[in-house]
């Protein structure tokens, strides 16, 4: 197909090399040097993608990162990125392009047609809508219909290794503001790094006409950076400053092309001593009605592909603008052989704007604005009408159009600034926000200040690099700032804030990806959400891909006219890192599979595999969930495990739990100053179950530990808590407790521990060869003893989890599968059976112990698990201790762990579902179902659950609600315990 919009000269494109690449099925072709995105442009290809809530037909609107239309699923040879910006993906032989949120293809999107029943879904429908009758019922088709693009998981790019690197001086942009900041900064004696996004360095000066220091814009540029790259500038063009943390520490993703498949991908840590953020401004939109038609543009993004591309966008344009700006775009068109219209909504422009376009024979019509566009899926027309509110006669004119590029004014690139943790400031002069207060060493200049004259940028950016140098060295570099002016003599921003048009009854688009209008903006105000945080949320304003870009001035300050506040009253929503999405695989570089999270397997996996064990991952172990027999689900296994522990017995291998060592003369006293529970009084042979909190008192871990002597102590935590409660312990003994003489050893995987637990393990026990004695008088409940099992090492402790009697048999790791095999030969004769995790937790939920981080959550105190005792009988200070005397701490109606009573037949409650109350005809939430089982044991389902005011609730008797997905069912609140509450089972 011919290119019929590419010039026949210009453009920094390479006509020796076309390519050849597919969009939307059909074939298309291009030049090196082109984006998707111009390269679309070129061949005519107006409808490029579909909105996300009405399936609206979208044209390109940008050139560059604020594009929020031009998104594609991207293939080449065996690889594949989702949602890739058309306008910054590079063209290459045989790439394949996609349109995300459309099917089957862009003409025949079947979801087109949710657009007529628009005025039943505005802003907020969502929360009004799908709660009725159940949520259920909806939640299955809207999945179907969410996302965008969708992840190939067979076509990866290569990983590779995050970089760290560090410099005196980062620069983020390459225009004329960021060269001359890393000129100053390099003749200072700097190391200085320049990041560029796209491929080619120089910012606006890519085509915009202006000279610097009597030189060409462009070649000066090319000319510049040579230099400055000899004598030392580290730039990096194709990379993506993401992200900006405390301490100047900034994440850089670097695309490095290929020729064959899509660029690699590097992640950069880079910590810098000063940062320059020449990060420019954007082009806002103007909003009127039908503003997100195919063929309405951005008139910067209309201007940067004729020059940069050699790309005309329309052949008779209307560019529509509040300033002075867009009259450079307009002229750019005319040059490439466009027939252009200019309408400023201005009444007075300037007369040396207007004779610049009168001698370019560019009609101007001033005081009006665009109020309609004719097209459907390609603007055909448009209709320009008066500014001001009165309706004369002969005040329209309908223009015969085939592009309309428009000129809100320029909203300075401040994400990165605002992820720093800068104060922004709103500036009447720009009708924007610049920035106002930097919290780390970094600075604003040129656009991404506010400031948009060339000859500022560079005064800037040279003062910026100069400011960058005597930060760090004290030195000057000695230079003179750079000269430059634009060409033409049309430089001026001057622009007349203007946000919406007033034509009733019209659909003013403001965020074009998230279909979000003008009256969506306006329904948010008249329902209460006047917080531009709240305003995001209700409408989606600024959720999109584009994160707002071109979409948030706009909307808070059409926020601001709603509310009669004006823009700098009303705020900005929250810049959050990153400034770009990015794929996770750059994130997660070599950092994968084990190289990420070492997959630890028990002692004994060959044995267990050997029984038909599933193996699944618990925190970072590998370890049987249940053993089917044949013919078994699932579900039956686990009944029939616990119900095995609770009639015979079961061997369960609880390896992975943890065993750290703390000895040392000063262990006593570290323990008791580490956990709740006191342990100094602990008798050497027995075991103690204990909490362990964090600084604010929060429930950190559980476990028992085991005083194995005077001086040596053996911590149990959790299986997935293990390292965590060894960092814990280094962290208190070097940074409070340094006098302490103690020392740690993590154990864990130098000893295997196999558990036997129900009423007849004690046959099994019988028939072990073991030096130890372990009948009850010897080894009562929570009672260790040292010794052999077997001819081997050993420790047996009496200590449960299942809620009977129970043994726990240490040996070294290397015996492990020896024992398991003798335990399971002699507990055959009882009927003992091994069981799983899954299991487990169902036996632990009978007897009402709880499993850290599914029973508590990141609140929950020691006296909402009911364990009162430490906190008023323990003197000695402890981790934890002065939060739980806090009057958050001793609030009344916090959330305490109950057990709930199905009184219904419907089956066990879902897991997270809330338990509610009714207030006013209103349902509240008092809290929310943490573990629930259909008990094998009991007969009926059980639940525990954390519930404000629990404990007061359960002695009563009180019975609650229990809503999931909007049925509401009744229980009753108990204590924890449903089973054996007395502990009979445990003697």
């Amino acid at each position: 197909m011919p290119q019929r919009h590419r010039l026949a000269t210009g453009g920094e494109i390479d006509r020796s090399r076309p390519l050849s690449f597919l969009f939307d099925g059909d074939r298309y072709e291009g030049y090196a040097g082109d984006s998707l995105a111009s390269a679309l442009v070129a061949n005519g290809v107006k409808l490029v993608g579909r909105s996300f809530k009405y399936h609206r037909p979208r044209g390109l609107f940008a050139a560059g990162a604020e594009e929020p239309n031009g998104l594609a699923d991207i293939t080449l040879g065996d690889q594949h990125e989702p949602n890739a910006r058309a306008t910054l993906v590079e063209l290459a032989e045989g790439l394949i392009a996609k349109p995300v949120n459309a099917e089957p293809d862009l003409l025949r999107d079947r979801y087109a047609i949710l657009d007529r029943f628009a005025r039943f879904i505005p802003a907020g429908f969502y929360y009004k809508t799908f709660m009725r009758p159940t949520w259920a019922l909806w939640e299955p088709r809207i999945r179907k219909m969410a996302g965008l693009g969708r992840l190939d998981p067979a076509a990866q790019k290569a990983p590779q290794a995050a970089r760290h690197a560090a410099c005196d001086l980062l620069v983020v942009g390459s225009g004329p503001t960021g060269i001359a900041a890393a000129r100053a900064g390099l003749a200072a004696g700097l190391s200085v790094w320049m990041v560029e996004l796209e491929n080619r360095p120089g910012g606006q000066l890519l085509w915009r006409e202006a000279e610097i220091e009597g030189q060409p814009a462009r070649d000066w540029v090319s000319e510049t950076l040579a230099a400055l790259q000899a004598e030392g500038l580290h730039l990096m063009p194709r990379t993506l400053a993401a992200a900006y943390y405390d301490h100047n520490r900034i994440a850089l993703l670097e695309q490095r092309p290929a020729a064959d498949r899509l660029p690699d991908e590097r992640l950069w840590l880079l910590r810098a001593g000063r940062v320059v953020l020449a990060t420019g401004a954007q082009e806002r939109p103007l909003v009127f009605p039908d503003n997100d038609r195919p063929g309405v543009m951005s008139a910067a993004a209309a201007a940067t592909y004729v020059r940069r591309y050699a790309v005309l966008p329309g052949y008779r344009v209307l560019v529509a603008t509040n300033n002075d700006d867009a009259y450079e775009s307009a002229l750019v068109l005319k040059q490439a052989g466009a027939a252009v219209t200019l309408a400023d909504l201005r009444s007075n422009p300037g007369k040396p704007l207007l004779a610049a376009m009168e001698a370019a024979e560019i009609r101007v019509i001033t005081g009006h604005q665009p109020v309609a566009v004719e097209g459907e899926l390609a603007v055909s027309g448009a209709r320009v009408g008066r500014t001001s509110t009165s309706r004369r006669r002969g005040d329209s004119h309908d223009l015969d159009v085939d592009l309309v590029a428009v000129s809100g004014g320029w909203s300075p690139a401040v994400h990165l600034f605002s992820q720093s943790g800068g104060k922004l400031r709103y500036d009447p002069t720009i009708a924007g926000f610049r920035p106002k207060q930097a919290v780390q060493d970094c600075e604003s200049a040129g656009a991404a200040n506010g400031d948009f004259e060339l000859q500022a940028c560079l005064q800037q950016g040279h003062a910026a690099g100069e400011a960058a140098a005597y930060a760090l060295t004290g030195k000057s570099s000695g230079l003179e700032p750079l000269n430059g002016h634009e060409s033409g003599g049309l430089g001026g921003h001057n622009v007349q804030a203007f946000w919406r048009t007033r034509v009733p009854n019209a659909r003013q688009w403001v965020d074009f990806q998230n279909d979000v209008t003008a009256k969506d903006v306006a329904l948010a105000a008249r329902e209460g959400y006047v917080s531009v945080e709240h305003l995001k949320r209700y409408t989606t304003l600024g959720m999109a891909t584009d994160q707002g870009k071109t979409s948030n001035i706009n909307g808070l300050a059409i926020l601001g006219e709603e509310t009669k506040r004006d823009p700098g009253a009303v705020g900005t929503t929250t810049f959050r890192p990153p400034y770009l999405p990015l794929s996770l695989a750059a994130v997660a570089g070599l950092r994968r599979g084990e190289l990420v999270s070492t997959r630890r397997c028990l002692p004994a996996k060959r044995v267990h595999e050997a029984a038909g064990a599933v193996l699944r991952d618990y925190g970072l172990w590998q370890r049987p969930a249940y053993y089917p027999l044949a013919g078994e689900g699932e579900e039956q296994a686990i009944k029939r495990e616990a119900l095995a522990v609770r009639r015979q017995g079961g061997l369960m291998d609880g390896s992975s739990l943890g065993k750290i060592a703390v000895v040392g003369p000063d262990a006593a006293t570290f323990v008791n100053r580490l956990y709740y529970n006191r342990l100094d009084n602990l008798k050497p042979g027995r075991l103690r179950y204990c909490l362990l909190l964090n600084e604010t008192g929060v429930v950190l871990d559980d476990g028992v530990v085991a005083r194995q002597a005077e001086n040596r102590y053996l911590l149990s935590p959790s299986s997935s808590h293990t390292d965590h409660v060894l960092h814990m312990l280094e962290e208190w003994h070097q940074g409070e407790w340094p006098d302490l003489k103690v020392s740690f050893l993590d154990e864990t995987q130098a000893w295997a521990t196999l558990s036997l637990c129900g009423p007849r393990v004690q046959e099994v026990m019988g028939r072990l060869e073991t030096d130890i004695a372990w009948d009850d008088g010897e080894l009562p409940h929570m009672a260790f003893a040292e010794g052999r099992v077997e001819g081997v090492p050993a420790r047996i402790a009496r200590v449960s989890f299942t809620g009977e009697r129970g043994y726990e048999i240490s040996v070294p790791a290397r015996y492990a599968s020896a024992l398991w095999e003798r335990l399971s030969q002699l507990g055959l004769k009882v009927g003992m059976t091994p069981f799983g995790i899954e299991a487990l937790s169902l036996l632990r939920a009978e007897k009402g112990y709880i499993l850290i981080g599914r029973d508590t959550d990141g609140t929950t105190l020691p006296q909402d698990l009911g364990m009162t005792g430490p906190l008023a009988k323990k003197e000695v200070d402890y981790v934890g201790r002065r939060s739980l005397w806090t009057p958050e701490a001793k609030r009344e109606n916090r959330r305490q762990l109950v057990g709930l009573q199905v009184l219904d037949e419907a089956g066990p409650f879902a897991n997270g579902a809330h338990v509610v109350e009714e207030v006013g005809g209103d349902l509240h939430s008092i809290g929310y179902v943490t573990s629930s089982f259909a008990s094998p044991a009991l007969g009926k389902p059980i639940a525990l659950g954390l519930v404000a005011m629990g404990r007061a609730r359960a002695a009563s008797g009180d019975k609650v609600e229990v809503f999931h997905l909007g049925q509401r069912r009744p229980a009753r609140l108990t204590g924890p315990c449903a089973y054996d509450p007395t502990g009979s089972r445990l003697a």
